[in-house]
């Protein structure tokens, strides 16, 4: 699976027709400083171990809020409360030879409860890491900026 992540609101998809597209949410849970950080088992395109952000499909019948918060509690283990809305990432990626365009909606969650320990299998681990490491180690630039946001709507609200 090949991808290419931004913030880019396209939908061009090359080469004449639209392209299938995909609806995720995640969330940036929050916690003194500090920033809820996961490790899928899935590989990244290059086959290394990616770090990224709680995020999954929405599923049917959920919101975008309803689907951020299931996901935080089952990739990164803990409850958290929404506190507004950070963004979309867009992005293209390859699939058994299709172009399939992925909208991520991502949101600010301030922690509640909870051990990262607890997250499931689809997840190798889940562990808090500050704003600035996660903002420069995040594997995908789009979540590297969602942290960004975060980072700022924490400081805009003190």
């Amino acid at each position: 699976m090949t991808r290419r992540r931004s913030s880019d609101t396209s939908t061009d998809a090359g080469g004449g027709g639209r392209p299938e597209q995909e609806v995720s949410a995640g969330g940036v849970v929050v916690r003194d400083g500090q920033v809820m950080v996961i490790v899928p088992t899935r590989r990244g395109a290059n086959g290394q171990r990616v770090l990224g952000l709680p995020k999954g499909h929405v599923d049917p019948g959920e919101n975008a809020e309803q689907a951020a918060t299931r996901e935080v509690r089952e990739e990164a283990g803990v409850d958290a409360d929404l506190v507004e809305k950070l963004g979309d990432v867009r992005y293209f990626y390859q699939r058994k030879g299709k172009r399939i365009l992925k909208r991520v909606t991502f949101f600010l969650f301030d922690y509640r409860s909870g051990d990262p320990a607890d997250h499931d299998d689809e997840v190798e681990e889940a562990r808090w890491m500050d704003f600035d490491e996660a903002a420069r180690r995040l594997s995908y630039a789009g979540e590297r900026e969602m942290v960004q946001r975060a980072k700022s709507a924490i400081a805009r609200d003190r």
